[in-house]
């Protein structure tokens, strides 16, 4: 019996060592690109609208879009704050761009935009 007993237990590793490895989890799935088409021309054309203005000129201190530089100093949250501050105000920078008839959609798209061409 004994032998009969090892030699279970050998055929039982053996066929132990053949089985699969358990299954890894599927890697995450790439995030989506910063904006979408629609975000983007949306983002655009309020930016162009109503932030542009200070946004391009440095007008009251404004940040210039496109230069990293000039935002280096903000915050290490900067996405969270921009959206912030944009639909809230900061500093010399009124809520909304000083349109009160801009939608949250288009206060977060055109933040998108800045964010994307600053930093992308």
């Amino acid at each position: 019996m004994p032998r009969r007993a090892c030699a279970i237990l050998a055929s039982t590793a053996w066929l132990a060592s053949c089985a699969q490895p358990a299954q890894q989890p599927p890697p995450p799935e790439r995030p989506a690109p910063p904006l979408s088409q629609e975000l983007a021309e949306a983002g655009f054309a309020a930016y162009q609208r109503v932030c542009a203005e200070c946004h391009e000129t440095g007008t009251k201190g404004a940040p210039l879009t496109g230069r990293p530089e000039d935002w280096a100093g903000r915050s290490r949250l900067w996405q969270a704050v921009l959206f912030k501050h944009a639909e809230q105000g900061y500093l010399g920078m009124p809520a909304r761009g000083g349109d009160d008839e801009l939608t949250d959609r288009e206060v977060q798209a055109a933040a998108e935009y800045m964010l994307a061409v600053t930093q992308p």
